[in-house]
């Protein structure tokens, strides 16, 4: 298995993961075919950002068009959490900035810049199968809109980057799992001159608790902001019965919340009212031989901290990283697939954590601090407020799984981050509070294997791949 050759690349889905990827292994000289069902540009929610974001996407040389097309500078957010209230300012915190992007005009120029770039890319083409040989994926059924249906079967590697549809985990080795504890409905559309907290940094997103879930509020450019809420599938169900249409339930919602129903006060709702289920899931495998499944694809976490595309580009990242040298000859192929599946499945179970934690609304703003400190640190130790504040915003950032990817000497170990989840789950289990159990079963389904990334970084000069770590 080690000693496939890999020149030629196959990347379905053309979302953020899927350009990334695709970009990044054209720049390091692969030939690269994307196929992507839909025509964009098409909309798609998820417009919150994160700083390791702008880190992965300057790499690739997009972050200056982004910049130029006017897409709404992030530099932070406010929550207010039950009796708490903070500012996570990542200017100062981290030394970062992100945007709010109207994802439409976002993932679509993405994809351009793929194409730019040396890729192949068709739309409107949707793969409906994936055919095995020996383990591998050997080649693809495509069918267009309107067309005739065609094989694929002359490439060397399968990167999955179809979201939610899930081609190979949903659909072809059946290997997704939901999160029990996070099976949730989230409720959103767009307004016109919404206000944000006072005090809320420039472009930041407001998070607002509420008794039975959460609401977001994110600032775009031309004065529109998506307002979102969600809660669990039971209490939505009550909503339901009483407000049997969904726009009727949604604006019952907005003014069940006196700070919502402030902010939308002199707001103009432009619509429409959308609605997502069931959404937060994990596959047991992340790769195998000759394949890898970014983003959406292999998993979702709630969108409590805004961790979608940052999960989605970390992972396109990584995978290019480890296709690269994989191509090049510099590592095998059990070394490439092992150091994907532990980095990413790492950066999953540290935000699964957090979100879970945070979901217990009894412990506080302090008790979410600490947990982030811990989960960056590996300490139980109670270091001081300001620190454990900053590595709050560290964490939600996405920068530390960028540094542990890059730098052996960042990782906390596994079994200490397994720890702190763990914990977490016994917390709720000894507790009535948070909407159930969180369900670490499915996400450490895989078991992190230290050995499997220890040997290896991720490099970004002189070229993308990875490099070995010399012995201690």
């Amino acid at each position: 298995m080690g000693k496939h050759t890999v020149t030629k690349v196959l990347v379905v889905g053309g979302g953020p993961a899927g350009s990334v990827a695709a970009t990044a292994l054209a720049r390091e000289g692969l030939d690269v075919v994307l196929v992507e069902k839909a025509r964009f540009p098409r909309y798609h929610v998820g417009e919150s950002l994160t700083p390791s974001c702008f880190a992965i996407l300057d790499a690739i040389g997009v972050a200056d068009k982004l910049d130029r097309h006017g897409f709404l500078p992030k530099h932070g957010a406010t929550f207010h959490w039950d009796a708490d209230t903070w500012n996570v300012d990542w200017g100062t915190q981290v030394g970062s900035r992100a945007w709010q992007v109207d994802r439409a005009a976002f993932d679509h120029l993405l994809l351009e810049h793929a194409r730019d770039n040396g890729v192949d890319v068709t739309t409107e083409v949707a793969v409906t199968d994936v055919s095995f040989t020996g383990g591998r994926p050997v080649s693809v059924r495509c069918v267009p809109s309107g067309g005739k249906s065609y094989v694929i079967d002359d490439f060397d590697f399968l990167i999955d980057a179809t979201g939610r549809t899930g081609l190979l985990s949903a659909r072809t080795l059946r290997n997704r799992r939901p999160l029990e504890n996070l099976r949730n409905i989230a409720a959103w559309s767009y307004w016109a001159d919404a206000d944000l907290l006072p005090g809320t940094p420039t472009g930041g997103i407001n998070v607002i608790s509420s008794p039975e879930g959460w609401y977001w509020v994110i600032p775009l450019a031309q004065g529109r902001s998506g307002i979102g809420y969600v809660t669990s599938k039971d209490a939505f169900a009550r909503h339901r019965r009483r407000h049997t249409a969904t726009d009727a339930i949604y604006h019952h919602l907005i003014r069940a919340s006196p700070l919502i129903n402030g902010l939308t006060a002199s707001a103009r709702h432009l619509g429409p009212v959308r609605v997502e289920t069931d959404y937060s899931y994990i596959a047991d495998e992340f790769s195998g031989p000759g394949y890898l499944t970014v983003g959406d694809a292999a998993c979702f976490l709630d969108p409590l901290l805004s961790t979608g595309v940052h999960l989605a580009l970390f992972s396109a990242f990584t995978a290019a990283a480890c296709v690269a040298s994989l191509h090049r000859g510099e590592v095998t192929e059990p070394e490439a697939l092992g150091f994907f599946e532990h980095t990413f499945r790492r950066a999953y179970t540290r935000l699964f954590a957090l979100v879970s934690v945070m979901y217990e609304r009894y412990i506080g703003q302090d008790g979410f601090f600490r947990t982030s400190d811990r989960l960056i640190h590996g300490t139980a130790t109670r270091r001081d407020d300001a620190a454990s504040d900053r590595a709050f915003a560290d964490v939600i950032s996405g920068l530390p799984d960028l540094r542990e990817a890059t730098d052996a000497t960042a990782r906390i170990l596994t079994d200490r981050l397994i720890r702190e989840a763990l914990d977490a789950q016994h917390r709720s289990i000894t507790t009535d509070h948070g909407p159930g159990r969180p369900d670490f079963a499915a996400v450490l389904n895989n078991p992190l294997n230290e050995a499997a990334s220890a040997r290896h970084r991720l490099v970004t000069t002189p070229r993308l791949g990875l490099r070995p770590i010399p012995p201690a």
